[in-house]
């Protein structure tokens, strides 16, 4: 990926599926750390989605949720990440999620990239659809 700098501010690459834009400031494009968070977050949502379909556990819908903890010291950095999966299906085993969830994210690179410097931490519900 090339970026190039941006006249008003941030940088920009030109991508297979459109322009991106980041800067720290959110009116000129994404910001770092939103790319950070989603990265992690689609990642372990796609991994998951996989692990799911080829476990055989049937389910309509997965949602995640992310969002980065960060220091109050200087630089604000980022000391972990939460991730939050809401699993929409019928008669769903929390055992089974739970393993396909575990499953997820040992093979989510994005996940695996940050292990011992970012923790990533991962919760779920389910939520029962009657009409599957």
């Amino acid at each position: 990926m090339k970026f190039e700098m941006k006249e008003e501010e941030g940088f920009y690459a030109e991508l297979e599926h459109g322009r991106l834009d980041v800067s720290g400031n959110p009116e000129h494009g994404y910001r770092p750390l939103e790319l950070l968070v989603s990265s992690a977050a689609v990642c372990s949502g796609s991994v998951l989605r996989t692990v799911m379909e080829k476990m055989r556990i049937p389910f309509k819908k997965i949602s995640v949720t992310g969002e980065a903890v960060r220091s109050d010291g200087a630089g604000s950095l980022i000391e972990g990440i939460d991730l939050h999966f809401v699993i929409e299906g019928k008669d769903l085993q929390r055992k089974k999620v739970e393993k396909a969830l575990t499953i997820a994210a040992r093979n989510c690179p994005i996940v695996q990239s940050l292990h011992g410097g970012i923790p990533v931490g991962k919760t779920f519900e389910i939520v029962e659809d009657l009409h599957l």
